[in-house]
């Protein structure tokens, strides 16, 4: 590779598909978005196996809290 330093990479990763490409050595870190926005619990759920929310993208960078504060956690 060109590039010797810490790679991370984005974009429309699983959680399965993340560990795969830390794991084959294409890069040494994976950010996750949208995933976040809709899940701000996220770490939580990847640990615990559980099903994700599912995000509203038309509630994105607007400016009511609809889209900011509404997504549940995984213990509501």
């Amino acid at each position: 590779p060109f590039y010797k330093g810490t790679l991370i990479i984005n974009k429309g990763f699983t959680k399965e598909t993340g560990i795969k490409v830390i794991e084959d050595g294409d890069a040494d870190l994976v950010a996750y978005g949208v995933p976040f926005i809709a899940n701000p619990d996220l770490v939580a759920r990847f640990e615990a196996d559980a099903p994700l929310n599912s995000p509203d993208q038309t509630t994105f960078y607007t400016d009511t809290e609809k889209g900011y504060i509404d997504y549940p956690a995984m213990s509501e």
